[in-house]
């Protein structure tokens, strides 16, 4: 299929209306079967549950062509199964991840002509979402269900593609213990705006969010995991109950330990350990890794001696890993590419 004329070495992370994307509709306590659709745009109640009390999630994934002109998407069924995990604590219904994956492969294999070309560095980004489409006055569940994917092809998530970030020690909490902090739910980036806002204002490229309850440790950003790396390259990342389980942070930190031979530590982490780190980084489906050079805590700055200037070594060597796998240039683990066509 002839690809559409885009610069793609130029494009920014923004949406672009594709052709076609994927509906299907949840009523009377079932899913229909699900279509492919030609209008962007959709028409629900004004009660909808979605509008009065934000009962939605979303996933993020991307599609690359590989190497060989194969389009792939990478780790389709963990979006699945963690969207599933989001649905339930939100008392929405789950989509089945055979389905979810045949939803992937029909929208893109729908949009291929897209996918940015093998070797221009986009990617054809692929956004599921779910939500509460039927109307609810009252606070309760809806009723009724929307799911959805839209694709869209996309460059680097940060302007100016992989530079060392700045970014600032938040005086906002992002999400509470026993909270909601490890879903992904819509309302949790809406929570995060006036703060990434506030950042940029302030000359930040992003916020470190503390733990809510104490204050010490690390979490992450208001969209993307950390990764550390010590003076010794062993590869920290935080553990805790309140941040999202990154499909990028995971692969990565297998990645680490399998191809790389790095020592991997998952576990809390205080924010008073972070003036001794050599290198940080954010990690996350759209930025993949961008580098962190200055964290500013109320004036006070600490810098990573080795992402300075952008990826230290450790964080380059995860990234074309990462990055060699997803564009067929490296052999992936069992499982981890969806072949779409």
């Amino acid at each position: 299929m002839e690809k559409k004329n885009y610069d793609w070495a130029n494009l920014d992370f923004s949406y672009r209306v594709t052709d076609k994307r994927y509906v299907s509709h949840y009523r009377d306590g079932a899913w229909d079967e699900g279509s492919l659709s030609d209008d962007p745009n959709m028409t629900i109640s004004e009660c909808a549950g979605v509008v009065q009390y934000c009962q939605s999630c979303f996933e993020g994934l991307k599609a690359y062509t590989t190497k060989d002109g194969h389009i792939v998407a990478f780790r389709p069924d963990m979006n699945a199964e963690r969207m599933a995990n989001t649905a339930k604590r939100l008392e929405m219904p789950v989509f089945s991840k055979d389905r979810f994956i045949d939803a992937v492969i029909k929208v893109v294999k729908a949009n291929a002509a897209y996918v940015p070309p093998y070797g221009s560095g986009a990617t054809l980004y692929i956004r599921p979402y779910l939500f509460g489409s039927g109307p609810v006055i009252g606070v309760a569940p809806s009723k009724e269900y929307q799911f959805r994917i839209l694709v869209t092809p996309v460059g680097p998530y940060f302007k100016g593609g992989v530079r060392s970030l700045n970014i600032c020690v938040s005086d906002f909490d992002r999400a509470a213990p026993n909270g909601t902090g490890d879903i992904k739910a819509g309302l949790n980036y809406a929570m995060s705006l006036h703060a990434i806002v506030t950042a940029h204002k302030n000359g930040f490229d992003e916020n470190l969010y503390l733990d809510a309850a104490t204050h010490t440790k690390v979490e992450e950003t208001g969209g993307a995991n950390f990764i550390f790396v010590t003076k010794d390259n062993k590869l920290v990342t935080p553990k805790s109950d309140s941040i999202l389980p990154s499909i990028t942070r995971k692969s990565l930190l297998y990645i680490a330990k399998e191809y790389l031979g790095l020592e991997v530590e998952e576990r809390e982490i205080y924010f008073s350990e972070v003036k001794d780190f050599v290198e940080c980084g954010l990690c996350g489906t759209a930025a993949v890794i961008s580098p962190v050079g200055k964290i500013v805590d109320h004036g006070n700055e600490i810098c990573m001696i080795n992402s300075m200037q952008g990826m230290g070594p450790i964080t380059k060597k995860l990234y074309d890993t990462l990055t060699g796998i997803q564009m067929g240039q490296i052999e992936a683990p069992e499982g981890w590419i969806q072949v779409i066509e």
